[in-house]
């Protein structure tokens, strides 16, 4: 085998090594897609004011409590 050959050969293994990597991840990103959405589903629950009263974290009155301004600039 040529020293040519050879270099080919590498080559063209690489190449097969990275089509198969980019298979399985490829493969592996809907599960993974389906876990970080559960999650983010679940933190965007927890933090609403209800679930934060629910838990105790927030009282009723800190609900009522104007947070914005009146649109006036002051």
């Amino acid at each position: 085998m040529t020293e040519q050959t050879s270099e080919t050969t590498k080559a063209l293994l690489d190449g097969l090594s990275v089509v198969t990597v980019v298979g399985t991840l490829v493969d592996m990103l809907p599960s993974v897609a389906a876990l970080f959405t559960i999650l983010w589903t679940g933190i965007r629950i927890w933090e609403t004011d209800t679930m934060q009263r629910v838990f105790g974290r927030k009282n009723a009155e800190q609900d009522t409590s104007p947070t914005q301004s009146d649109g006036d600039g002051r």
